[in-house]
């Protein structure tokens, strides 16, 4: 199964976009709560609302350029960053790991889920990262 891909160029510097994806209160206020801290190899909790909490492992960190993490047991979630020019930054989310032959840990095909997640992302990152930028300015 391909792997979901949203890009958003983003009216904020990269530094600001860092931050938004850097901390849980950025996290939070754009995606869903958490506890993460941005280190490496560190393990941390998104709290995913009546589909309870998904485990997580930061596995990649690159400071303003790109962070990963593997959320659950089958996906993981990268986001990239690319400076356009002073005020506008690329933000690039990637989710990968789906099988259709996998299932997720509620019992739901990969296959049905993906749609979903593919939908929730567009929302995401094209409509509440940018508004949650905006409001910190």
């Amino acid at each position: 199964m391909p792997q979901i891909e949203k890009v958003v160029m983003l009216k904020a510097s990269k530094d600001k976009v860092w931050h938004a994806i850097r901390t849980s209160e950025g996290i939070t206020s754009w995606w869903m709560p958490n506890d993460f801290e941005a280190k490496l190899g560190k393990e941390f909790t998104l709290y995913a609302g009546e589909y309870g909490a998904s485990p997580c492992k930061v596995t990649e960190l690159n400071p303003k350029d790109s962070l990963s993490f593997d959320w659950g047991k089958d996906w993981t979630i990268t986001f990239q960053l690319k400076q356009i020019d002073d005020s506008t930054t690329e933000f690039i989310l990637i989710h990968s790991g789906w099988d259709e032959e996998k299932e997720t840990e509620f019992g739901q095909p990969h296959s049905v889920v993906q749609g979903f997640m593919d939908d929730g992302w567009e929302e995401i990152v094209k409509m509440n990262l940018p508004k949650y930028l905006n409001a910190n300015e």
